[in-house]
């Protein structure tokens, strides 16, 4: 019988070249889903200056979180418009965990009550991580002032009504509307003077040209210790480590008065839920590191942690809270 060459069919050839292709094209999204996340440095936004307390903090987590994930975080500082502008690029980024975003009270509670051409909606454009810290601030007052506590401060304020006045790191800040919320709450007129930062109200505050400050318990303390200004009381549930013989605003004069800077962790709309349980969980185990929770503290943030949930249903109360201080007292940029 003669030799017959058989031509085998081309499509087991074919079937085995689109699996190939499929397979590479899934390559990508398993590495998008946690198998072999993270493959590169992540990015980290931080929208406020290098050097503030937003910027300190994160780099204090970053640095733990690169160890874990053995990435390297680097740490963006996108400043600018009270840390929207850095907030809207991360709301535009790909959500594939190479973008992250450390968001404040002010950028994602106040910020969109303030301005709505903000660029970006809260639940809309960014998947909640984590909340990362909370830290309280100082109530300060001039050196002159006759007040030796809260109590005695509002009675002062009563008695002279528009005639005291109170600095702030302007229009918006978590600084104004932290006093706005104690006048509110206090039933007292005090007038505001917007600075463009705390620091620059201090030599003001030391003069006696403004006769109170809520600020930050970190860069406030300093000047209470050298004795150029005076501290009342801290605005947190409770009293802080870095000053503990202060008594909160609410035990010593105001009930039920608290207010708080929460900091977390956002990633683009869309990031992938597998994506999502592992930095919230590489996040958690973070903020449970001794050397973590040392140097929050220096910082005077107290270290959160807690759910994706548990933090967005946060920052959800905080907005409403403050959304509500904002029409109730007509608060503007201008």
């Amino acid at each position: 019988m003669p030799f017959q060459f058989r031509v085998r069919p081309r499509l087991p050839l074919a079937a085995l070249l689109a699996a190939l292709l499929a397979s590479a094209s899934l390559a990508p999204a398993q590495a998008q889903t946690g198998a072999s996340y993270p493959n590169r440095p992540i990015r980290l936004v931080v929208p406020f200056p290098a050097g503030g307390a937003t910027d300190l903090l994160a780099r204090a987590v970053s640095q733990k979180l690169a160890s874990q994930l053995g990435q390297q975080l680097v740490v963006d500082n996108k400043a600018g418009a009270g840390g929207t502008l850095g907030s809207q690029e991360v709301a535009k980024a790909a959500p594939d965990g190479y973008t992250l975003l450390v968001a404040t009270s002010s950028t994602h509670a106040i910020g969109p009550h303030l301005n709505p051409r903000l660029g970006y909606k809260v639940e809309e454009d960014f998947s909640p991580v984590g909340q990362i810290a909370q830290a309280a601030n100082l109530l300060l007052v001039t050196p002159g002032l006759p007040v030796k506590d809260v109590r005695e401060l509002i009675a002062l304020a009563k008695s002279k009504p528009g005639q005291l006045n109170y600095a702030s790191s302007g229009n918006g800040t978590i600084v104004h509307l932290s006093t706005e919320a104690f006048k509110s709450q206090a039933g007292v007129f005090i007038t505001h003077i917007p600075y463009r930062g705390t620091g620059l109200s201090m030599p003001d505050l030391a003069a006696g040209n403004v006769q109170l400050l809520i600020d930050s318990i970190v860069s406030g303390l300093p000047h209470v210790k050298d004795g150029r200004i005076r501290a009342l009381a801290v605005t947190g549930r409770s009293r802080s480590a870095l000053a503990p013989e202060l008594p909160t605003v609410a035990e010593s004069g105001l009930p039920g008065y608290e207010s708080v800077t929460w900091f977390g962790l956002y990633a683009p709309k869309g990031l992938p839920a597998a994506l999502q349980t592992r930095l919230n969980q590489e996040l958690n185990t973070a903020l449970q590191s001794a050397e973590v929770r040392e140097r929050l503290a220096r910082l005077g943030a107290e270290p959160a942690g807690g759910s994706p949930a548990q933090f967005a249903a946060l920052v959800k109360a905080d907005s409403e809270r403050w959304g509500r201080l904002i029409r109730e007292r007509k608060i503007t940029l201008d």
